[in-house]
């Protein structure tokens, strides 16, 4: 109850002026401990992937959370992991307002935020200042003027400051809101990326006496040829998971939208059927090489389990949290419990 009465009173703000305030009101209530009148609930489903013990499958996918500076309010909304970021190297704006759209009639959301973040060092300072001690995803990304010949560099970066305080570490180069940044999951340009991605990771585990998974996260706007070399690519330089999908530039499901001409990624509910099909290509590829992480249109509980059933090893929420709450995170572990593998 508490969350839809926050939620219709969000809904009536801008939706990124909102969106900060609701990070703060989590905050708040897990502080004064009424996360429970949010309906938040953690239901325990373990599950080990990438060598991690998840308390359950369900986590929140990275871009709520930019800066981890609701962490503490976010690991009382029931989720088994949580992923924080987009980080880039040194702090950035993003892109001009308004850049953040809701299109609650179909359960949906447009965004061309652009990495809009403090840095990776506010971000280390937040989680210093956090009691989470659950599993923890680093999402870290590029900076807008760095140029894709210097890429690998940001992100090589971002992996060494954030190393040791990492559950896993996200290399995302799919977000449709940095120009060029997608080429960076092709060719030569992926293969140089995730060479030197695994390099820093051998000495970084040396150093620090840790493994430290690393997953990419790719787009669904891609060929089966396309997912196939992903899949390839991935399996070569033995990256720990993959994450499918990041939002798509497909506006298929919200035609009907003054909003669908908004420049930016969908998410939400029209992106289902597209992460779907991104799991099942990749599966068929992969064959099991690596975990994914199922990501994109979760917004009720049949839709995670659909995922794993695809085959995903996790799942991720963002859009569907927004428009649900708590409630979405418990419904989805209760759906997947009910799945053969997890009886």
């Amino acid at each position: 109850m508490l969350y839809s009465l926050a939620r219709s009173m969000m809904f009536r703000m801008d939706a990124e002026k909102s969106h900060d305030l609701a990070l703060g009101g989590m905050n708040l209530v897990a502080n004064l401990g009424l996360h429970h009148l949010a309906g938040a609930r953690q239901r325990d489903l373990p599950v080990e992937v990438m060598g991690i013990r998840f308390p359950n499958p369900v986590g929140l996918a990275a871009g709520l959370d930019k800066n981890a500076s609701a962490v503490d309010g976010l690991s009382a909304m029931g989720f088994g992991f949580i992923e924080v970021g987009t980080v880039t190297p040194r702090p950035q704006e993003g892109n001009p307002k308004p850049r953040l759209f809701r299109i609650p009639e179909h359960s949906a959301i447009i965004n061309r935020m652009g990495f809009n973040n403090a840095g990776v060092d506010q971000l280390l300072k937040n989680l210093d200042n956090s009691r989470y001690k659950g599993i923890l995803g680093i999402n870290i990304g590029k900076n807008k003027d760095t140029s894709n010949a210097q890429a690998n560099e940001d992100y090589l970066y971002c992996l060494r400051k954030v190393y040791t305080r990492a559950s896993y570490v996200t290399v995302n180069i799919s977000s449709p809101n940095t120009p060029g940044l997608r080429t960076l999951q092709f060719g030569d340009s992926l293969n140089s990326l995730l060479d030197a991605m695994k390099s820093e990771q051998a000495q970084l585990t040396h150093l620090h006496g840790r493994y430290v998974p690393i997953a990419v996260k790719i787009a669904p706007d891609m060929s089966e040829e396309e997912f196939e070399l992903v899949a390839g690519s991935l399996k070569t330089y033995e990256m720990d998971a993959v994450i499918a999908t990041n939002t798509t530039l497909s506006r298929e499901g919200v035609e009907d939208s003054p909003l669908a001409a908004e420049a930016g990624g969908l998410s939400g509910a029209p992106v289902r059927n597209k992460s779907t099909g991104a799991i099942l290509q990749l599966s068929k590829h992969l064959k099991g090489a690596l975990p994914i992480i199922g990501v994109g249109g979760i917004t009720e509980g049949f839709d995670a389990a659909e995922k794993i059933e695809a085959g995903a090893s996790l799942v991720q929420i963002y859009t569907g949290f927004i428009y649900s709450g708590p409630k979405l995170v418990q419904d989805a572990v209760q759906a997947i419990s009910k799945l053969d593998k997890f009886r």
